[in-house]
């Protein structure tokens, strides 16, 4: 695969990905830093996720702040697919709901696609997929969501509410355009045709318009659901994406939860998570000691500093800091990695705990079919 070549789909991505080319490839539109000022005077906040780009491109967030300096109200929506622990990557779209949420005041809904997974991963059982959803559901409660106006979908057992729904939507999606979207073949499996359908459903699921804040790689589906929304009478959901989540071994594709020496779980111990970040965090710095303080480092390929200013190190001061450090050489990759692990266990303490506690707390989040 050539520097030019990236594959991004819902299922599979790959290479260093020019997210201005990805732009162009999915027609959407950068966050331009008039939106970023607009949401910041809405908001009260310059978000740092915003601020640094970690959340770049969108459809018609302007729509979506236009409708609400109005007086009126959207709501939120976004999910995960449950085939596997939930890792740091998986956060970031849901951190920032819950900015989003807190700031505007606003409903949210969480789906977990538990039979998606089973279509796409020959290995799963639907109980393994289903016993993910109730884990990955234990870490959204524990950022600190409030069940009065957020509620976790599982597909399978909220299909009556979802069912009704997928159907308008399904009756006006054609095998065409879900084979030119996915690329789907003749050996795709029916269940992964029909998916989208459900995917959209809770985009309808109140009668307001719906902002999903997500990862880009799950844009193609909302596509479609744009495409067929003003069929149905309903207005096109409104989406604003993340950039990929490197693996550590990086800096191409993103965190899997499937390959576990190239992510890092919410239920990693902190000696496993120490092991990980210095095994395999792909550094930017020289092969020898002399060199590296010679040269210095490159922070922009290294995962180690990627993490920090995607996730870690909301302190701006403090980034360019590590920044300047690493790049003059005046900070070394080991010393780098240091300080990524000391914040990701701090991070990870207070979050295991709280997940501990969602297990109490799970009932109280789950949508009741209506």
């Amino acid at each position: 695969m050539s520097a030019d070549d990236f594959i991004v789909t819902p299922w599979h991505v790959e290479g260093d990905i020019d997210y201005d080319k990805l732009i162009k490839k999915f027609g959407t539109e950068k966050i331009s830093s008039e939106l970023n000022e607009r949401i910041k005077k809405i908001t009260g906040e310059d978000h740092f996720m915003l601020r640094r780009g970690i959340f770049f491109s969108h459809r018609e967030m302007n729509r979506i702040l236009d409708d609400y300096e109005k007086g009126n109200k959207f709501f939120l929506y976004t999910g995960r697919g449950p085939s596997g622990h939930t890792h740091i990557g998986h956060l970031v779209p849901w951190v920032f709901a819950k900015w989003l949420q807190e700031k505007f005041d606003v409903n949210m809904y969480f789906q977990l696609t538990d039979d998606e997974k089973f279509y796409s991963k020959p290995n799963l059982t639907l109980e393994e997929t289903r016993k993910f959803a109730y884990e990955n559901a234990l870490d959204l409660i524990a950022l600190g969501f409030k069940p009065d106006k957020t509620k976790i979908i599982i597909n399978t057992r909220n299909i009556q509410t979802l069912y009704p729904i997928a159907a308008q939507v399904a009756k006006k999606i054609n095998f065409s355009n879900t084979k030119a979207t996915f690329g789907f073949t003749n050996e795709t499996n029916i269940g992964m045709i029909f998916y989208t359908s459900l995917q959209s459903a809770p985009c309808f699921i109140e009668d307001k318009p719906v902002l999903i804040p997500l990862g880009v790689d799950q844009d193609p589906h909302f596509r479609l659901t744009r495409d067929i929304a003003p069929k149905i009478g309903k207005p096109k959901p409104a989406l604003i994406h993340n950039i990929m989540i490197p693996a550590l071994e990086g800096p191409g594709g993103k965190m899997s939860a499937s390959d576990e020496n190239g992510t890092v779980y919410t239920t990693d111990a902190p000696n496993v998570v120490k092991k990980k970040i210095n095994k395999y965090a792909f550094s930017g710095g020289q092969p020898d000691l002399e060199q590296h303080r010679k040269l210095g480092g490159n922070p922009d390929i290294d995962v180690s500093y990627q993490y920090l200013r995607i996730f870690f190190e909301p302190d701006d001061n403090k980034l360019k800091s590590i920044y300047d450090d690493y790049k003059s050489g005046k900070l070394l990759s080991g010393e780098l990695k240091a300080i990524l692990i000391e914040k990701m266990n701090e991070f990870l303490a207070v979050h295991q705990e709280k997940r501990e506690k969602a297990k109490e707390q799970i009932e109280e989040f789950l949508f009741e079919n209506k």
